[in-house]
């Protein structure tokens, strides 16, 4: 029997669809790398060529990235500019922290309820190292992410977990740390300390109070900084 001619195009078109979304799989993953480690600090204007001929590729796949990319909040089209990394206002960072205090309020009471004691523990222990980086705040600032990443975690609840993942990605467009405001690192620090204990003495309404507090007082550090800027 005769094999089929169609079977050799079908599976040349799937392996170039493949190819396809992997080369625009890469830009997006490079792009958005770059915005997030700020790289590519808000405000930057990303141009499909100049991208391209980085990255060794052609438009096309660039073109799809930043438009994922757009869709996100990550990148936005502004008149006159083009595309460029976006740029937050003191009303969106207002909004963001926000969505941050009850976000994070909320998983600090789920954790409370549903962390392991050993998780509990991790969390102590990565408390116990912001002593080691008071010093040092981009290290600071590493540390102080796993703290947050790890205190979702131990909510035990996808959905939240997402919704969170999702606003660090916009938070990560605020630029430098906060940590680095006079003052601020040893009060996180003791914020910390403070959220841990309320977590092992298992009292949903202080954990959540202390970790609403704790983000009050990183926007009122925000603030400082920004105004200090101008």
């Amino acid at each position: 029997m005769a094999k089929s001619k169609t079977t050799p195009d079908a599976s040349s078109a799937k392996r170039l669809g493949q190819s396809a979304h992997s080369r625009s799989e890469q830009a997006y993953r490079y792009v958005r790398q770059a915005i997030l480690s700020g790289e590519l600090a808000p405000g930057t204007r990303l141009r499909e060529i100049e991208l391209a001929g980085l990255l060794g590729l052609s438009r096309t796949p660039v073109r799809e990235a930043l438009g994922r990319l757009e869709s996100e909040g990550l990148v936005v089209n502004e008149s006159g500019r083009g595309l460029v990394v976006t740029e937050l206002d003191q009303s969106m960072i207002s909004e963001l922290y926000v969505m941050r205090e009850v976000l994070e309020g909320t998983a600090a009471r789920l954790a409370a309820r549903h962390a392991s004691d050993v998780e509990i523990s991790a969390l102590r222990e990565i408390a116990d190292l912001d002593a080691q980086w008071i010093d040092q705040p981009e290290l600071l600032a590493a540390n102080n992410r796993f703290f947050h990443e790890t205190l979702y975690r131990c909510a035990h609840n996808r959905y939240l977990l997402k919704t969170l993942n999702s606003l660090q990605e916009s938070l990560s467009l605020l630029g430098p740390t906060t940590l680095a405001v006079p003052g601020r690192a040893q009060s996180s620090s003791r914020e910390h300390q403070e959220m841990v204990a309320a977590l092992e003495q298992r009292d949903p309404d202080l954990a959540e109070q202390i970790t609403r507090e704790h983000i009050r007082a990183a926007y009122k550090a925000r603030l400082t900084r920004m105004l200090r800027s101008v």
